[in-house]
């Protein structure tokens, strides 16, 4: 019963407002609608919202729906497919007038059209619906909301809804003139306003701290709120791009975790395994088309499918490479370097040939879309599942070496391959398991890094050598080096680049990985053993 009589007060409230003398009826606001004047359009707006007559909303709906036109006399219609109706009686049509235009939609019409619906939603009893409406009121400030700003904080319950409502009052109070009476309230509104934060809020403070007609001590005020507000701002914006490179380094720690694998163990510079990162990247987006065609119910779940073909694809690939190509090279490592060159420049005209040149963009999941705000920093979904999704192929990669008779055998050959060939180890299927598996790790890769970059058949060559420089920094064939020199340069490359751009970022981060090389040959986390200390 409380709720419905608060209803009713805000209802009453809402139509005073819309018919102060700013909101004044007019002799026919439906025509007011197509004047040319905007505030005409603005006025005719409100003054319709106020009215009982259920043909108002109705056109204002098709107003925001661009099926409202106007006739060259006056009269309005609203089209319906292809029949039309009169906007003020809602009577069907058999013939409309000659010269019939569509009613101009801009933005200052849109805003005008959005503050109606947010005065309507504030009244509503789910207080959902009212922080929506509290959200877009705070980004019109329109002072002429006040009164129903106000009485709606007299009677919100609702905890959030009322610190929002409290933050519109604020803003709604500076986007009014100055007065000579309303100091106080406009003192509170900044300092609220401050507290607040946000790109938003500053930009109204900044108004207030820049303008004459203010008090001084209010100009000072809202110049150190402005202050304030900048250097969380910042603050936020260094969180943000921190972010990104954990993002950007996720990616790298699992192209680099296949190269840590294959240099370790065989010593082979793959200059091709930037290619197998394509690949996989291909895979995803096949995985999807098939799927899409073929049962389009799983189209959601297309990127989970994609993950274990991906893998499995490129194992098999990069198996055949080294049964084909590599094992014939062990020991030459500069004749490895130009052969596994040559073949990812064969790997990227074969792609080019059988997709074509221009990118291919492979569809990011609904589940996948979107961000959560988390102070001043947005997180976007898909970069958060890379970063969970290189955690989990790190944490299974590590169980695989430490827990199976492979990893077992793979770690012993790393560490001293003839020790290890002596006591009965087939070396030579050590060797090619371990460059499947890091093939395999590349096609993981590329089935992340198609969720926030294009694919193309130059993709892997805008990561190899991010990942060589991430194997080198952090110690051949150590994945607790590889996991901290990927994160190190992931984030640190991202964080440098707002303040000395993206060219001068990566030559910064290169000239600190060299110094950082001279100083520790083996990089920061060194693999032990006899063959390794010899």
């Amino acid at each position: 019963m409380r709720r419905v009589s608060t209803t009713c007060l805000l209802a009453a409230l809402w139509l005073g407002v819309m018919l102060l003398p700013g909101h004044g009826a007019r002799a026919d606001a439906f025509a007011d609608l197509a004047s040319p004047q905007l505030g005409a359009v603005t006025a005719a707006i409100s003054t319709l919202a106020a009215s009982p007559d259920p043909q108002a909303g109705v056109a204002l709906q098709a107003l925001g729906e661009r099926n409202l036109f106007a006739a060259p006399d006056g009269s309005v219609y609203i089209r319906h497919g292809e029949s039309y109706v009169e906007a003020r009686t809602g009577q069907p049509q058999a013939s409309v007038p000659e010269g019939l235009k569509p009613i101009r939609l801009n933005n200052r019409i849109r805003t005008a059209l959005a503050g109606v619906q947010a005065g309507r939603d504030l009244l509503a009893p789910q207080p959902a619906t009212r922080l929506r409406a509290a959200d877009a009121l705070y980004a019109r400030h329109d002072p002429a909301m006040l009164p129903l700003v106000e009485h709606a904080l007299a009677v919100e319950k609702d905890a959030a809804v009322r610190t929002r409502l409290t933050e519109v009052r604020a803003a709604t109070i500076l986007g009014q003139p100055p007065a000579p009476d309303a100091l106080a309230s406009r003192l509170e509104a900044v300092r609220a306003l401050g507290a607040v934060g946000g790109a938003q809020a500053r930009g109204i403070l900044a108004g207030v701290a820049g303008s004459d007609a203010e008090a001084p001590a209010l100009r000072h005020e809202a110049q150190a709120a402005v202050s304030r507000i900048d250097w969380h701002l910042r603050a936020w914006g260094v969180a943000q791009n921190a972010f990104y490179g954990l993002s950007y380094g996720s990616v790298l720690l699992l192209a680099a975790t296949g190269l840590a694998i294959t240099f370790g163990v065989m010593g082979v510079i793959n200059m091709a395994h930037g290619e197998m990162m394509m690949i996989g990247a291909y895979v995803t987006w096949m995985v999807q088309q098939a799927i899409r065609a073929t049962v389009p119910a799983l189209e959601p779940v297309a990127i989970l499918v994609a993950i274990p073909v991906a893998f499995v694809v490129c194992g098999a690939l990069g198996i055949v490479i080294e049964r084909g190509l590599i094992r014939f090279l062990y020991g030459r490592p500069l004749e490895t370097l130009l052969a596994t060159w040559g073949l990812s420049l064969i790997l990227q005209q074969a792609v080019r040939s059988i997709f074509g040149p221009t990118n291919i963009a492979v569809q990011t999941p609904g589940w996948l879309s979107g961000s959560v705000a988390v102070g001043g920093m947005d997180i976007t979904l898909n970069r958060l599942a890379i970063l969970v999704f290189a955690g989990l192929v790190l944490g299974g990669l590590m169980l695989v070496l430490r827990h199976t008779p492979l990893g077992l055998q793979m770690r012993a050959v790393t560490q001293n391959r003839r020790m290890a060939a002596l006591m009965g180890i087939r070396t030579p299927r050590v060797d090619a398991l371990a460059f499947g598996l890091g093939a395999g790790l590349a096609g993981l890769a590329g089935v992340a890094v198609s969720q926030i970059d294009n694919v193309s058949p130059n993709l892997g060559q805008s990561y190899i050598i991010d990942s060589f420089m991430v194997v080198v920094f952090g110690g051949v064939g150590n994945l607790w080096g590889t996991l901290a020199a990927a994160l190190a340069l992931g984030m640190g490359g991202k964080v440098l680049e707002p303040a000395i751009g993206a060219v001068s970022a990566k030559i910064a981060v290169l000239v600190l990985v060299i110094l950082y090389i001279q100083r520790h040959p083996r990089g920061m986390f060194p693999v032990r053993g006899r063959g390794v200390e010899s």
